[in-house]
């Protein structure tokens, strides 16, 4: 589950990590003393390169720009929130992330003298800015560890304490929140000599909830409303399956045909024609979707009910490419009411997102 960079500051600074003063607003302003930074509060990457954080300097630019901010959408997400910070004198920007390495099954600590940019650019243009760290997940993870970590790179000697007490205190946050991803980029020197996290993303385990409070991350409250499993992509089809691993295997051949999967949504077992209506529209909510893959194996769901499901959404998005196969329970039934109303299908997998990346190709 993805955290807003509001809420993961809160938790930066509870854990001591020290962030730019501000607050969160759906409109409201308060009082500007010094110039701002304002910033959509999207679960996408690139908001910045999106128009997603603007500047200003007195209150009424303040205001201006935040009616702006909260009119867009960023890469098919709506603004509803936008965090209002002071605009800081940087010196320097850095980079420091924490992931799971999967391939090693160790969290791996990440820092870099080139921050503010994507740190998979830097990995491929200038890998020597890059220092990693693995850390074996049964043994502490002390501050000594991250000051001989920076010694290895080229950052001031008066920088090292500093900066290595805040990878100490952020591989506390992945720990102990069970993170899956954490990231400060930039973390900045600022011209006063302040360290502060300018941002914050943390990805954190869905199934590590029963240790904890997700009720109070915003991302939690819209997923207990879904009776489907959902995970926004970055691509432009989305796909819906029943099933976690015929969702993963539709998202697969997309992937294999040249397209590139805008979700996984999984409407489980049962679903009815009000679900599968509810899940397209969902996917429709993001506005880079051109098409949609739909890939049944019916058991205790019936084709007939996704088909009618289907045949509502089409009612209200007309434009709507989509390319479909199921099989299994009330498949006849289902493929009539398709056919019915012009809805087109395949009886294979491979040839419905064959069809399907090239709909959206020539779209």
């Amino acid at each position: 589950m993805k955290l807003h960079e509001y809420e993961a500051k809160n938790i930066f600074k509870s854990y001591g990590i020290p962030i730019s003063e501000g607050y969160v607003t759906s409109g409201e302003i308060k009082e500007i003393k010094k110039p701002v930074v304002i910033k959509a509060q999207v679960l996408v990457g690139g908001r910045g390169k999106s128009g997603g954080i603007l500047f200003a300097n007195t209150l009424e630019e303040t205001t201006e720009k935040i009616k702006e901010l909260l009119n867009k959408e960023i890469k098919g997400e709506k603004v509803e929130k936008v965090l209002v910070e002071e605009k800081l004198p940087i010196k320097k920007e850095y980079y420091l992330g924490i992931v799971i390495d999967r391939k090693e099954k160790k969290p791996l600590i990440l820092f870099s003298t080139e921050g503010g940019v994507d740190i998979e650019e830097v990995a491929q243009k200038n890998p020597e800015k890059i220092v990693k760290y693995y850390m074996d997940p049964q043994k502490e993870f002390l501050p000594y560890l991250a000051r001989n970590m920076l010694k290895k790179i080229n950052i001031p000697s008066k920088e090292i304490p500093k900066v290595a007490d805040i990878i100490y205190k952020l591989y506390k946050v992945f720990k102990e929140m069970d993170g899956i991803l954490v990231e400060i980029n930039p973390l900045v020197i600022t011209e006063d000599g302040r360290v502060l996290a300018a941002d914050g993303v943390l990805n954190v385990d869905d199934d590590a909830h029963h240790r904890h409070d997700y009720s109070k991350f915003e991302e939690f409250d819209r997923r207990n409303n879904f009776e489907f499993a959902y995970v926004k992509l970055n691509g432009n089809i989305g796909v819906i399956g029943n099933g976690a691993g015929l969702t993963l295997a539709s998202m697969d051949i997309v992937k294999e045909y040249g397209g590139d999967p805008a979700c996984f949504l999984d409407i489980g077992g049962g679903a009815d024609e009000r679900v599968v209506r509810k899940a397209i529209e969902k996917i429709l909510e993001n506005k880079n979707v051109d098409g949609i893959f739909i890939n049944i194996l019916a058991g205790i769901t019936r084709c007939d009910e996704v088909a009618k499901g289907i045949v509502e959404a089409l009612k209200r998005h007309p434009k709507v490419k989509f390319s479909v196969r199921m099989m299994g329970t009330n498949e006849k039934e289902g493929r009539e009411i398709l056919i019915e109303n012009n809805i087109p299908f395949e009886k294979s997998m491979e040839d419905a997102a064959k069809k399907l990346v090239e709909m959206v190709k020539d779209y």
